[in-house]
């Protein structure tokens, strides 16, 4: 298969038109001729990614995150992100990344979120598109059968990888949670639409203290702060599995490197 026939089948599932107009999604290095036998699926484009790549013998790297979100004048190898360009290019290993696309396809981000922490059934978007209810930004479901908040937050925890971060939870431990929203990554946006859509708690990431605050004394759902990388990396498998399920015929690998920022906890 050549990274073009790659790229096809990823842009059927999450086509770059619905990224959002400031985000930065696509191939970011590669030639689109050259042949592609493994692939890599990673959440972030970091030099322990790229490291696994070489281990494993990958031709692409898949991340959700870009590499360049603003743009750069420069790929010198005296930064980072500069480093990381010349390692792939020299050992032709091209970069693609899906982020927001990936965010609110169907199935995307938040949907892999969701059946990690237990949701069944049906899902639907939290904030659908006008023009597509089946596709937006976050997931609401339920889960099989009605539990507690406490309970609940421990098998989102057992359903996430583990990181130094963990989970964080506010709210009455002993409130009944059936009805539940999720989004994967950071969902400070989306306080006020978990809250409209009569969820009992809402997990997502990145929640700020005063928002959340605010938001738990005002009455609304309990909440359920996770790890920025953990509540994304449920969706590398998703993504593979639509390439193993294409009829292309490449090799697919599910990055199990942590690159969560917070290392360490205490």
């Amino acid at each position: 298969m050549t990274l073009t026939d790659v790229i096809e089948v990823l842009e059927a599932a999450y086509p770059p038109a619905r990224a959002e107009s400031w985000d930065a999604v696509g191939l970011v290095s590669g030639d689109p001729a050259q042949q592609v036998r493994r692939v890599l699926f990673a959440v972030d484009p970091v030099a322990a990614v790229a490291e696994e790549a070489l281990d494993c013998g990958a031709d692409l790297i898949v991340t959700h995150h870009p590499l360049y979100l603003r743009g750069t004048t420069s790929v010198a190898a005296t930064t980072p992100k500069g480093r990381l360009v010349h390692t792939l290019i020299k050992n032709d290993i091209a970069l693609y990344t899906a982020h927001t696309n990936a965010d609110v396809a169907n199935p995307g981000v938040s949907d892999a979120l969701a059946r990690a922490v237990g949701l069944a059934g049906d899902l639907v978007p939290l904030r659908p598109f006008p023009d597509d209810p089946w596709r937006g930004l976050g997931r609401v479901g339920e889960l099989p059968e009605k539990t507690t908040l406490g309970e609940f937050a421990r098998r989102a925890a057992d359903g996430l990888p583990r990181t130094s971060w963990g989970i964080r939870v506010a709210g009455d431990l002993s409130r009944p949670v059936l009805r539940v929203a999720v989004s994967g990554g950071a969902g400070d946006s989306l306080l006020g639409t978990a809250a409209a859509a009569g969820v009992d708690v809402f997990l997502t990431a990145d929640l700020r203290h005063h928002p959340a605050s605010e938001f738990v004394e005002s009455g609304g759902p309990a909440l359920i702060d996770a790890a920025h990388w953990a509540t994304e990396w449920p969706w590398l498998d998703s993504a593979a599995s639509i390439l193993r399920e294409s009829g292309v015929t490449v090799e697919t690998r599910v990055s199990a490197t942590v690159t969560d920022a917070w290392t360490r906890g205490y």
